[in-house]
């Protein structure tokens, strides 16, 4: 691939277009997206972020990031464990996602802070975070790289980084897993969502995302250190977290 470009799905193309497409994507779905999220994993995805933020270590007063944050899942599960002595803060490049989440948080009656930002860019002081999180957003940042090294910079030390994202499934599962993916996954979206393509470009993201050992590399390169994942659902999902020591 030619450094002027970058993947959307199996297409390659410029930085610009892909982060228009993102937006495209996002735009579309959000208004489904929880549904769909239930749909498409059986209600998994509920423990697989619980288990996210089991495997924090955050505690009452801790402060939390969560990055490409959408709907709110794991914000709603952090501000509980945070409580009102800590803080959560939300944020999302796609506008459409996060007044979802913001307002799904305040239904709940929790208020924090909602950021429209770019995850290569975050507008916040180093060392400001105990804990940063994204989930199943990493895949559709442009460059991994400035994203991972903006989280390491905004944590303080003895912080943790939670990456929560598809993976690298188990040989076994992995034909099934494929069928699912391009046949099941494409025609849910156009029934519930009315968006085939969208569907599609998330099992094509899914296939062009860092397995498990290339993430856990991409991680030590940003400089977090004591970096190891853990796979869900037979590699289906893996969480990888790493420190700033």
């Amino acid at each position: 691939m030619s450094d002027d470009k970058t993947h959307f799905g199996y297409e390659q193309v410029p930085p610009a277009e892909k982060a228009r497409r993102v937006r495209g994507v996002f735009d579309s779905v959000a208004g489904k997206y929880d549904l769909m999220n239930d749909l498409m994993s059986a209600g998994l995805h509920r423990a697989w972020k619980r288990f996210t933020v089991a495997m924090s270590g955050v505690r009452a007063g801790s402060r939390v990031l969560d990055v490409a944050g959408g709907t709110a899942d794991l914000a709603r599960l952090f501000i509980e464990r945070v409580g009102p002595t800590g803080s959560v803060v939300l944020t999302d490049i796609n506008a459409a996602m996060l007044a979802a989440g913001r307002d799904r948080m305040l239904n709940e009656g929790w208020l924090v802070p909602a950021v429209q930002c770019n995850a290569e860019a975050l507008p916040f002081p180093a060392r400001s975070f105990d804990c940063v999180s994204v989930a199943f957003g990493l895949r559709n940042v442009t460059r991994k790289d400035a994203a991972l090294g903006e989280m390491r910079r905004v944590l303080r030390p003895g912080g943790v980084a939670l990456i929560l994202e598809f993976s690298r499934v188990a040989e076994p599962f992995r034909a099934a897993y494929d069928w699912y993916s391009f046949n099941v996954l494409p025609r849910l979206g156009k029934l519930v969502a009315n968006d085939e393509a969208s569907y599609r470009y998330l099992a094509e993201s899914i296939r062009m995302h860092p397995d498990q050992s290339a993430l856990k590399e991409l991680m030590q390169r940003a400089g977090f250190e004591r970096v190891e994942w853990f796979n869900l659902t037979a590699g289906v999902v893996a969480l990888h977290r790493g420190y700033v020591l």
